[in-house]
């Protein structure tokens, strides 16, 4: 008597892709666009907004949020990312914007800039967090949006290498504060630079931590996770 075969495999399946993905975006019609910001709580410098409209394909893989990737592997991806995408824009807003307009207002015009700057005009746009900024299309606000949304994490990179790359720029003409390491934010080097040097041309004014430094008050505060 024959032993009985053994059933044949199914075909494999292709593994469905971890994190954020391109569920929320297939809910919209027409043109996607995700965008997020970086640089909100700093103590110096600009805020950044990217936009980003990817490919039906999702684009490269790897694409994650921003804050669960090391800074060289946001690197990497950002060249993937503005090599792959359909468009990408960057744009800021300055520190001179964020004192007249304060932070919330500020970063809705670094996003409104960034969407208007893209090649590709969307219909819709997907905005990280519960804000529903005034853009220049109809606006959906997601809420942990850069773990949900593939467009979110990618605008959430090219923002985050973008505001990275100008902090190291400002390391070098403000010297003291360690912006190169700390972005700006808050760390042991940028307190200790602010009591002995006082605010430079890019601090935030209104801050608590510079507004201390320029009336000669001591202050201590934990150092930030800005990677």
């Amino acid at each position: 008597m024959k032993s009985p075969k053994s059933p044949g495999k199914s075909p494999r399946r292709p593994a469905p892709r971890l994190g954020p993905n391109l569920t929320l975006e297939a809910l919209c019609e027409g043109v996607v666009c995700g965008v997020d910001e970086a640089g909100r709580g700093p103590w110096a410098g600009p805020v950044c907004a990217a936009a980003v409209i990817l490919p039906a394909d999702g684009g490269p893989e790897g694409i994650d949020d921003s804050k669960k990737l090391n800074a060289k592997q946001r690197e990497a991806m950002e060249g993937e990312i503005k090599a792959r995408a359909l468009a990408w824009a960057v744009a800021f807003a300055t520190v001179e914007e964020i004192a007249e307009l304060n932070i919330l207002h500020a970063t809705g015009l670094a996003m409104r800039r960034a969407v208007e700057a893209l090649s590709v005009t969307p219909v819709v746009a997907l905005v990280d967090g519960n804000y529903r900024f005034p853009l220049p299309c109809e606006v959906r606000p997601v809420i942990g949006g850069d773990a949900l949304s593939l467009s979110i994490a990618a605008a959430s990179i090219l923002a985050k290498t973008a505001r990275d790359r100008l902090m190291v720029e400002a390391d070098s003409l403000y010297p003291g504060y360690g912006f190169a390491s700390n972005k700006g934010y808050n760390a042991k080097i940028h307190s200790d630079g602010l009591r002995r040097l006082g605010p430079s041309p890019i601090h935030r004014m209104a801050w608590a931590p510079v507004k201390a430094a320029l009336a000669g008050e001591l202050f201590d505060f934990e150092d930030e996770v800005v990677d």
